[in-house]
C-alpha cells in the first residue's frame, strides 16, 4: 500500500462494521479514492457514503476518518473535495440516527474534529484552478466543526 494509506493493515476491518455489515471492503474503498480515476473515486465514494456517512455512523467509520483525512491532504488523490465533503456528512450525522450506538457517533465527530488543521490548511491553501473546490469543500467544513454541537456530543444540535 505505500506510504500513503500503509497504517491500514493495522485497523481490523474484518471486525468492524458499517451500514451493510462487516466493513472489510471499507479499505478497498480507500485505495480507490487514493489511487483510482476520477470515476473510479467518485464510484468509492459513494459507496463509502453509504456505508460509514449517512444516516449512521458504525465503528467502521471512527477507523475510517484518519485514513479520510490523510487522502483529503494528498495531492494526488482526484477527489480531495469529495474526501472533505464525506468527512462533512460524517459529522453531520446524529446520534439519534443510531440509538443502539450513540458512542459511535461521538466519537466519530470527535475523529472529524481532530483534522480541523487540515481543514484549514487546505481551506487557506495557494488559490488556483485545481484547488479551488478542495478550498470551498475545506471551508464548509471548518464552518460545521465551528458551529458542530449535537447530543452526541454534549449539547443540543445547531447544525
Amino acid at each position: 500500500m505505500g506510504t500513503v494509506l500503509g497504517g491500514m493493515r493495522n485497523v481490523r476491518w474484518h471486525e468492524l462494521q458499517h451500514a451493510y455489515g462487516s466493513a472489510s471492503q471499507v479499505p478497498g474503498m480507500l485505495s480507490r479514492i487514493a489511487w483510482g480515476d476520477g470515476p473510479t473515486a467518485g464510484d468509492a465514494l459513494s459507496d463509502l457514503d453509504r456505508w460509514i456517512g449517512a444516516p449512521a455512523v458504525f465503528d467502521a467509520t471512527v477507523a475510517a476518518v484518519p485514513f479520510l483525512w490523510e487522502l483529503a491532504a494528498t495531492e494526488a488523490v482526484k477527489d480531495r473535495a469529495g474526501v472533505l465533503d464525506l468527512l462533512a456528512t460524517i459529522l453531520a450525522a446524529d446520534a439519534a440516527d443510531h440509538a443502539r450506538r450513540p458512542e459511535w457517533t461521538r466519537a466519530a465527530h470527535e475523529a472529524v474534529a481532530e483534522g480541523r488543521s487540515a481543514a484549514a490548511r487546505l481551506a487557506s491553501a495557494p488559490e488556483t484552478k485545481e484547488t479551488q473546490a478542495v478550498r470551498d469543500a475545506a471551508a464548509r467544513l471548518l464552518a460545521a466543526l465551528d458551529g458542530h454541537t449535537c447530543a452526541a456530543c454534549g449539547g443540543p444540535r445547531t447544525a
